[in-house]
């Protein structure tokens, strides 16, 4: 179960059918027993690629609750660039802010206002007692220690902390496929009226997600970034006096990696050409 999953009362009635759950904790939650796990010192152990975990059992009187703390490495490192272009954009934004403030004589603006409500940046923002605002070091501080992480906790005895890890894995990758398939590849809105076209229309948006899914397997890459690298490989339609052609831009590194991975053949760099006739 995700972490939308709340309440002790929740977890209870699940365990009364005598089965057991893994669910996933919130990073930030205020409960003692989450911060306790996070702050556990140990070392991770790698059970896949990108795949680290330790387990930590925390002791709550009598209930000794069992927690796998998981570490993606490459995770942690987008998360980190993330947050270094979140802090740059926010310094220029404060010193934007600050600079008319000082012009305006030490009055705050409606731009101060909406900094700071900010969803994304108005929790890195802390006022000082005369008015200036400054980046909260001490917040990024203690989110640097949460990139690439997850926190899950299980009732299960019998799951090693590898098998926890990759079973909330499993739901991840569904929540995954329905995202894509509401996002990427539009399943809704479905414009179409008869039952016909909407079974087309589902059809092959499942078997594009089909082929995303495969392509990942393939390459151990996610589809994002390499739809990204894919999408700079253009063709090119050139005229001249002797002629017209049309060109593939040359393969980058990445991009012949991608293919290679999918045993699928470069293309042709020449796609077309035409020679004007001599004049007689």
């Amino acid at each position: 179960m995700g972490r939308g999953l709340d309440g002790e009362s929740q977890r209870i009635a699940l365990q009364r059918g005598g089965g057991h759950f893994i669910v996933g904790e919130r990073l930030r939650d205020a409960q003692a027993a989450n911060h306790e796990a996070l702050s556990r010192p140990g070392r991770f152990a790698q059970v896949r690629e990108n795949l680290e975990v330790k387990e930590v059992r925390v002791e709550e009187g009598s209930l000794v609750r069992r927690f796998v703390l998981v570490r993606n490495p490459a995770q942690a490192a987008r998360d980190r660039q993330r947050r270094e272009k979140l802090v740059a954009r926010l310094e220029e934004e404060i010193r934007r802010l600050d600079d008319g403030r000082r012009r305006r004589g030490g009055k705050h603006s409606k731009s101060v206002c909406a900094l700071q409500s900010h969803p994304t940046m108005g929790r890195y923002v802390r006022e000082l007692r005369n008015g200036q605002l400054r980046v909260n070091r001490t917040l990024l501080d203690e989110e640097a220690k949460l990139d690439g992480k997850f926190l899950l906790s299980t009732t299960d005895p019998s799951l090693s902390a590898e098998d926890v890890a990759l079973g909330y894995k499993q739901l991840f990758e569904v929540e995954n496929a329905f995202r894509a398939l509401k996002t990427t590849l539009e399943l809704r809105p479905i414009y179409h009226r008869l039952p016909d076209r909407i079974r087309a229309h589902v059809l092959v948006c499942w078997l594009a997600l089909l082929l995303m899914r495969v392509i990942e397997r393939e390459t151990q890459q996610t589809w994002a970034p390499m739809r990204e690298e894919l999408e700079a490989l253009h063709l090119a339609y050139l005229e001249g006096t002797a002629g017209s052609t049309v060109l593939c831009s040359e393969l980058t590194t990445a991009q012949r990696r991608i293919l290679n991975a999918l045993n699928l053949p470069p293309p042709q760099r020449v796609r077309h050409l035409d020679s004007l006739p001599s004049e007689a």
